[in-house]
C-alpha cells in the first residue's frame, strides 16, 4: 500500500522545491491525504497529522518536537527537499527512530558550480579590474595575472562540496591543495589533490575557498593571520558560512592588503551590520547568500527527495539518509 503524505513547509518553498513533475511522481508513489501545509496551519489543525506516514518537506519545516511527534503517532520518515535540517530535527524525533533524509548533495551542486565560477574569474583578477573600473571611472590598464595554467587553489575542507570542486578542478590545469584533518592522503590524492597544513593553505594558493560548515569548534577558525599569509594578489572565497571567520581580523587584514579580494556569499552576521567595512572596502565582493540553489535549480532538490520517497518504498538502501551525528554538520 502507498503511504500516507503531507506536505509540510512555507508555500513559496513548495512552489519551489516540488514543481509538477516531483508532484505527480510523488502522487505514484503515496497517498497524499491534504492540500500542502506550513507549520502554522498543522498548529491550527493538529489531527491533520495523525494518520502521516511520511512528510515532505524543505524551508519553513515545523520544528519536529515531542509535542509535534504526539500529534503524529504513524510519522515513520520525512524526505527533506533541502539542506540542513538543523532547525527541523529534535532528540524526540530521533529517539523514535523516524527516517530522516535530505536533498544536501543535490544543494551542493550549485555551490560547487557557483565556487568553481568565482575561482576562474579569480585568477584572472577579474573582480580587481571590474572594482577598480567602477572605482576610476575608466577601463584599467592590464596587469600581470596568476591565470589559470599552473596556479595553485587551495580549499580550506573535502567535505563533499570541498570534494565536488577538486573534481571539477580537473578540467583546469591548476594544482589544487587542501586542509582537512579528517581526510586521508590517499582519499585526497585520488581526487587529485594535496593534503597541507592550514597556514599552507593560505600561503602558497593564489586562490583560497573555504567550505568548512559551522559547528561550535570551527567559529573563527580563519583568522587574520591567515590572511596576512596569503600571496600578493591572492583571493580569498567564502561559500560556507561567515561564522567560520573571523571577521575583524579578516577586516583589518584586507584594509592593510588592498592587493587581496575577499568574494563573500555569506557573512557572520548575515547580512552584515549596516556600517559594516565590509560595504565599503574596495577589495570586498558581497553576494547574498546566492551560492545554493536558487529558483529553478530547488526542483532538483525536490527530485532527490522523490528519489529518496521511491527507495524507501521499495524498502531499498537510501542514498541521503542523515542520522544524528551528520545533522550538526550539515550546512
Amino acid at each position: 500500500m502507498r503511504p500516507k503524505a503531507l506536505f509540510v513547509l512555507n508555500a513559496s518553498s513548495y512552489d519551489l522545491i516540488y514543481g509538477p513533475e516531483e508532484r505527480a511522481a510523488i502522487a505514484e508513489l503515496c497517498e497524499v491525504m491534504a492540500p500542502p501545509q506550513t507549520k502554522e496551519s498543522l498548529a491550527a489543525a493538529p489531527s491533520l497529522l495523525r494518520e502521516a506516514e511520511v512528510i515532505f518537506s524543505g524551508w519553513g519545516a515545523p520544528h519536529m518536537d515531542a509535542a509535534f511527534l504526539a500529534a503524529a503517532p504513524a510519522l515513520r520518515a520525512v524526505f527533506y527537499g533541502a539542506g540542513s535540517v538543523k532547525a527541523m530535527v529534535s532528540e524526540a524525533l530521533w529517539q523514535r527512530g523516524i527516517v530522516v533524509t535530505s536533498s544536501w548533495g543535490a544543494n551542493g551542486i550549485p555551490v560547487a558550480e557557483f565556487t568553481v565560477a568565482e575561482i576562474v574569474f579569480s585568477l584572472k583578477l577579474g573582480w580587481h579590474y571590474v572594482l577598480a573600473g567602477k572605482r576610476e571611472g575608466r577601463l584599467p590598464a592590464k596587469r600581470a595575472v596568476p591565470g589559470l595554467y599552473g596556479s595553485t587553489v587551495g580549499l580550506v575542507s573535502l567535505g563533499m562540496i570541498g570534494r565536488m570542486v577538486a573534481e571539477r578542478l580537473r578540467a583546469y590545469e591548476v594544482k589544487v591543495i587542501a586542509y582537512d584533518p579528517f581526510v586521508k592522503a590517499e582519499a585526497a590524492a585520488a581526487l587529485g589533490v594535496e593534503l597541507v597544513g592550514l597556514d599552507e593553505v593560505f600561503a602558497r594558493a593564489d586562490v583560497v575557498s573555504l567550505h568548512t560548515p559551522w559547528l561550535k569548534e570551527t567559529e573563527k577558525m580563519i583568522q587574520g593571520r591567515h590572511f596576512a599569509l596569503m600571496k600578493r594578489d591572492a583571493t580569498f572565497i567564502n561559500t560556507a558560512r561567515g561564522a567560520v571567520v573571523d571577521e575583524a581580523g579578516m577586516i583589518e587584514v584586507l584594509q592593510e592588503r588592498t592587493d587581496l579580494m575577499a568574494v563573500l556569499d555569506v557573512t557572520y552576521p548575515e547580512p552584515p551590520k549596516p556600517g559594516s567595512p565590509l560595504y565599503t572596502l574596495s577589495n570586498v565582493v558581497l553576494t547574498p547568500h546566492i551560492a545554493g540553489s536558487l529558483n529553478q535549480e530547488c526542483r532538483r532538490m525536490g527530485r532527490y527527495a522523490v528519489e529518496e520517497c521511491r527507495r524507501y518504498v521499495r524498502g531499498e538502501k537510501l542514498q541521503w539518509q542523515v542520522t544524528e551525528a551528520m545533522a550538526a554538520t550539515l550546512a
